[in-house]
C-alpha cells in the first residue's frame, strides 16, 4: 500500500498546485474536485487508496490557511508567497498529515514522503528546507503534545 500512497501524494501535489496556480492567477473557474477528479481518473487503477487521496488532497484546500499559519513562524525568511508553489504545496500536505493523519501515518513517514516529493518536484535545496521546516513543526508539536 505505501507505494499506492505514495503514488496518491503525487497526485494529491498535483492537483492542488494546479489549483492553487489557476487561482492565484483569478481563475474562479478552478474547482478541486474536478482537478482531483481529472487526475484521479488517469491512475484510478493503480490508486489502492483513493479515499486518502481525496481526504487529502480536499483537507489541504479546507485547512491552507490554518496550515499556512503553523509554517510561517518557522521559516520567516521565506514568505509564504516567495516559496515556490511545489515546496509550499509539500509543506501543507505533509502539516496535514501529521496533524490530521496521526493515527495512520506515522510521523517520520509523513516527514519522508515531503522530502522525497521535495527531491521529484522541487528545486536543489528544497528536500532539506523541507525537512527542516517539517522537523522544526514536528517538534514544537510534540512539546505542546499535539
Amino acid at each position: 500500500m505505501a507505494s499506492n500512497r505514495h503514488l496518491g501524494r503525487i497526485i494529491a501535489l498535483q492537483a492542488l498546485y494546479e489549483y492553487d496556480f489557476r487561482a492565484g492567477l483569478g481563475d474562479d473557474s478552478a474547482d478541486i474536485d474536478d482537478i482531483l477528479g481529472r487526475s484521479l481518473s488517469h491512475y484510478g487503477k493503480k490508486i489502492g487508496d483513493r479515499e486518502f487521496v481525496e481526504n487529502l488532497t480536499r483537507g489541504v484546500v479546507k485547512e491552507a490557511k490554518q496550515l499556512d499559519a503553523a509554517i510561517a513562524p518557522v521559516a520567516p525568511e521565506w514568505p509564504l508567497n516567495q516559496l515556490p508553489l511545489s515546496d509550499h504545496e509539500i509543506l501543507r500536505m505533509a502539516l496535514y498529515e501529521l496533524k490530521y493523519f496521526g493515527e495512520q501515518i506515522p510521523p517520520k513517514v509523513a516527514i519522508n514522503e515531503a522530502v522525497e516529493l521535495g527531491k521529484l518536484f522541487g528545486s536543489e535545496n528544497s528536500s532539506k528546507f523541507i525537512n527542516g521546516v517539517l522537523g522544526t513543526i514536528w517538534r514544537q508539536m510534540n512539546a505542546r503534545g499535539e
